[in-house]
């Protein structure tokens, strides 16, 4: 005899004529029970869900199976009866078993049918985050104590990730950019009465070490997603359309703020640098989008824009690390101006170095190649930001972090680890997204808009529009002889407006070093006003970006009939999600 408790059992090759009788017994259902099933499943995806009252009975799984509605190589047989006890009846309406599943059905019903048990969908997402958010309190709190209860550092840096992950949630609903929420959550914390003692709670170190973390984690992106032979297939127009808008924004933006707002030299030119890197967070999934409904890539726009962003970033990165140096190094004038060519060559030659041991360590017959390579460039990656500050060459920390991830790359690209099967960048994303709520929230809690003085803001933004503006036009230019028609260049340069990940990044880095190597009220003065300058650069440039790209693509730019496969070159010239 079958098993009992076996809900479904495959029929025996050779029945005995007593069991065929009775198979054929069980599947000859009336034609009135049959429709009366058609018109409760009728009922779930086209009328009223009060035709439940009718008495007839919903279908379930096993009745499908039962009628041959679901068909698995050979007829199933139902061998015990579903319950039908008071109770299963009374909780059958609870079921998701019990409803046909909700494609293309309005909006209220699949959040009626999200509801049911087990939860589906937006509540079931709900309460993962939850759980997930009670469990690691809880541990938290198990560990650490006092500082796990509000008031204490642990339950500050919690809360600030939890909903500055909701509020990027929020933003991506209304199609704005996920930081952009982040950023403001964070400038809620730290100036909203009632929630200010969450941004308070986290002490200036914590906030340094955490933000230096990200930028670790963006510096690895970047790295990670450079092809050096994706790069040497495109055209001299990248390299052009990378270093000549960076570099000549920078140079405006430095000039104009020595002008406009009095700083120093080097502190002007290192504001120029941090404003002058474009944000692939923002510039890829839009682009991306455009290339899925097939605008511009007969002329490769999609292409050329994301593999001149990820360049774009790494020099503005490279220069403001460099400047960052020799402005905080300590010694004469002479070793001064020697500190930045020898923090870019220690830092080259740490990358480089570095890059080629991992190319070789651990080897690829191990069995356990990808946790150990994601463990080594992670803990070399921290080494060279962390250690560089430490011997006092903190510009080479950055350039040798991201070569580093470069050179690696290159390496495991060449045995088999392409942009799309490369376990590391994929552990990398999970990072990022812990980390950049974390990032946009931290500088965002850097703000106190009390504080914030009007010239500050005004000439700062007035700066902005100048290097903008000299960006813009330089970018213009710069595409000639790449083949693209006027209202295509238009395009381009308005792509090559958005900033957030980057200025959110470096932007306080000068604030910690004025306040680690050189505490004088000036220092930190032109510090705070380089990171809130940064703040106002996310605020105007990200939403106005995205919005610029979406809206002008569909007019600037021919759409192909097709997309073809070919244009998934940009997902590997960007590491398909090279957001960083």
């Amino acid at each position: 005899m079958a098993d009992p408790t076996a809900t479904y059992v495959f029929p025996p090759v050779d029945p005995s004529p007593a069991e065929q009788r009775r198979r054929a017994s069980e599947r000859s259902t009336s034609s009135e029970e049959k429709q009366s099933r058609s018109s409760w499943r009728e009922s779930l995806t086209g009328t009223d869900l009060a035709t439940r009252g009718s008495g007839s009975k919903p279908p379930t799984i096993s009745d499908d199976v039962a009628d041959g509605d679901v068909f698995l190589g050979e007829p199933l047989e139902l061998q015990s009866p579903e319950p039908s006890g008071p109770c299963h009846r009374c909780a059958r309406p609870l079921l998701r078993s019990s409803y046909a599943p909700p494609a293309g059905a309005a909006l209220w019903r699949r959040a009626l049918y999200g509801c049911t048990c087990p939860p589906w969908g937006w509540l079931e997402g709900l309460l993962s985050a939850a759980a997930v958010t009670l469990a690691v309190w809880g541990l938290a709190l198990a560990l650490t104590g006092p500082h796990a209860l509000p008031g204490g550092q642990i339950f500050g840096i919690l809360c600030l990730l939890v909903l500055c992950l909701a509020a990027g949630w929020v933003a991506a609903l209304v199609r704005l950019p996920p930081l952009l929420g982040m950023l403001i959550m964070g400038l809620c914390l730290a100036n909203v009465p009632g929630l200010r003692s969450v941004a308070s709670s986290i002490p200036e170190g914590t906030s340094s070490l955490l933000r230096n973390m990200a930028l670790m984690v963006i510096l690895t992106r970047a790295g990670l997603g450079l092809d050096a032979a994706a790069l040497r297939r495109l055209s001299l127009v990248v390299l052009r359309l990378a270093f000549t808008p960076c570099l000549c924004e920078t140079l405006t933006v430095g000039v104009a703020a020595h002008l406009l707002l009095g700083f120093p030299w080097i502190w002007a030119f290192m504001l120029g640098f941090v404003l002058a890197a474009v944000s692939p967070a923002v510039v890829v999934p839009c682009l991306l989008s455009l290339q899925q409904q097939g605008y511009g890539v007969e002329k490769g726009v999609p292409t050329l824009v994301i593999a001149a962003a990820s360049v774009d970033d790494v020099l503005a990165i490279s220069g403001f690390g460099v400047l960052l140096g020799v402005n905080f190094s300590r010694g004469a004038l002479t070793e001064k101006l020697l500190s930045g060519p020898l923090e870019v060559v220690m830092g080259l030659g740490y990358g480089v170095v570095g890059g080629v041991l991992l190319w070789y360590l651990p080897g690829a017959s191990n069995s356990r190649l990808a946790l150990l390579r994601l463990l080594l460039l992670t803990c070399t990656g921290l080494l060279a930001l962390f250690g560089s500050q430490k011997v006092g060459y903190a510009g080479a920390g950055a350039l040798a972090a991201l070569t580093l991830a470069f050179v690696a790359g290159h390496g495991w690209r060449r045995s088999g680890w392409t942009g799309d099967t490369n376990p590391v960048s994929d552990a990398y994303s999970v990072l990022w997204f812990v980390f950049q709520p974390l990032l946009f929230g931290l500088i965002g809690a850097e703000i106190q808009v009390n504080a914030l003085r009007a010239d500050t803001v005004g000439l700062g933004l007035l700066v902005l529009f100048i290097g903008l503006t000299v960006r813009m036009a330089v970018t213009f230019f710069v595409v000639l002889g790449g083949g693209l028609t006027v209202k295509e260049r238009l395009f381009v340069t308005l792509a090559w407006l958005p900033k957030a990940t980057v200025q959110a990044a470096i932007g306080p880095v000068a604030l910690d070093f004025a306040r680690q190597y050189a505490p004088t009220p000036e220092n930190i003065g032109l510090g705070e006003q380089v990171v809130a300058i940064a703040v106002l650069v996310i605020l105007v440039t990200a939403p106005l970006g995205a919005a610029a790209i979406m809206l002008s693509a569909p007019r600037l730019l021919s759409k192909a009939s097709q997309v073809g496969p070919d244009d998934k070159e940009v997902q590997k010239v960007a590491n398909g999600d090279n957001t960083a």
